[in-house]
């Protein structure tokens, strides 16, 4: 038995080499691949578990925008009111003065001016808040994740608060320049119009597209300017003596100013402004309805240009406008700003740019 045994194993040596030689091959490719799929699992779960958490992150993050801009609209609203302070003036009319008609073409151009000032500085204020969020947003993730092989934190507390400070300079100087340039524009397309004259939501809606179109016009200063300052203040003057963390600071002002030059930027603050000065409108629509029951003999009952108003009357309309505008509650105007998708788009964007580890080679 076991020589016939051995003459099948000899007669068929090869075959038997080559079998085992191949199922020894099946199985140690097996356990190779085994091992591979494993390996492959495991780098997809950490890859999974670090976009999960980035994107926790993420969204905790822009909930911090939209409470830090709430946050900021009050003060924007004073600063507002206090350069263009309609109110003293309707209290001197009360006293029925005699050079009473200037009063009211004062009125006229600072009524216009500070609701529309208050359109642009709000919709400033949300995409450069979103800017400057995201950028330390991206920091703080790579701080988080870098933590145990970075010694030193890339954006310290005090350069934080350093850096977010320059969103003082939208509330002042500018703002005082951004009043100075809309004002000059409510001057040229309102100051000839007699207040008598009636106006009709479609003829305001014109007015204040004249008033944007001179204000965007491409005049050598970039609405981006009166976001954020030139020079980076105090910091950039210093010849010597700069701190590790003012040169932190100044980077990130540099890198926001970038951000601020951007096509993508100015296509988001666009299309704020327009979905702003839309809401407005559709606030001041309000105003122009046509009691029930009556009819314009040439217009249909929804049309623009249905009901006209003298412009004494739009004036205190126009004037009230910054409450709702700038408000702390949660507005119409504000939410659509805040929960506008390219402005959710734009500011993914951001934090996706600074919160990968090869933004750490510029």
């Amino acid at each position: 038995m076991f020589s016939s045994v051995w003459n099948f194993i000899k007669r068929h040596k090869k075959k038997i080499i080559f079998t085992g030689a191949v199922v020894g091959g099946v199985y140690f490719l097996g356990k190779y691949a085994q091992k591979k799929i494993k390996e492959i699992q495991e780098k997809e779960a950490t890859e999974y578990i670090a976009q999960a958490r980035r994107q926790f992150h993420f969204e905790s993050n822009q909930r911090t925008c939209n409470m830090t801009v709430l946050s900021m609209l009050p003060p924007l609203r004073e600063a507002i009111i206090t350069q263009l302070n309609s109110e003293s003036l309707t209290t001197l009319l009360k006293t029925k003065p005699t050079n009473k008609l200037e009063i009211w073409e004062d009125l006229k151009i600072i009524s216009f001016t500070r609701t529309i000032v208050a359109v642009y500085s709000t919709c400033m204020l949300v995409v450069l808040l979103r800017v400057q969020l995201n950028i330390i947003g991206g920091y703080l993730y790579l701080d988080n994740s870098l933590a145990k092989s970075v010694t030193a934190p890339l954006t310290p507390p005090d350069v934080q608060q350093q850096y977010l400070s320059s969103i003082q300079h939208l509330l002042g100087d500018g703002l005082t320049a951004l009043i100075s340039r809309v004002k000059a524009a409510v001057r040229s397309s309102l100051g000839g119009l007699s207040l008598k004259q009636s106006l009709s939501l479609l003829e305001l809606e014109q007015q204040l597209s004249w008033i944007r179109a001179e204000v965007e016009a491409d005049s050598g200063r970039p609405l981006s300017s009166y976001m954020l300052a030139d020079a980076e203040n105090a910091l950039a003057d210093q010849a010597c003596g700069l701190t590790e963390n003012d040169v932190v600071t100044i980077r990130l002002l540099n890198e926001t100013r970038d951000m601020l030059d951007s096509p993508d930027f100015s296509k988001v603050l666009s299309t704020c402004l327009n979905r702003g000065f839309s809401r407005l409108l559709d606030n001041l629509a309000e105003f122009f309805r046509l009691p029930v029951g009556d009819s314009a003999p040439n217009a249909a009952p929804d049309s623009l240009s249905a009901v006209s108003l003298p412009l004494a009357k739009i004036i205190p309309i126009i004037n009230g406008q910054i409450n709702g505008v700038c408000s702390e509650t949660p507005s119409h105007f504000v939410q659509d700003l805040l929960l506008n998708d390219q402005v959710k788009e734009f500011a993914a964007n951001v934090y996706e740019t600074f919160s990968t580890p090869q933004e750490l080679q510029k």
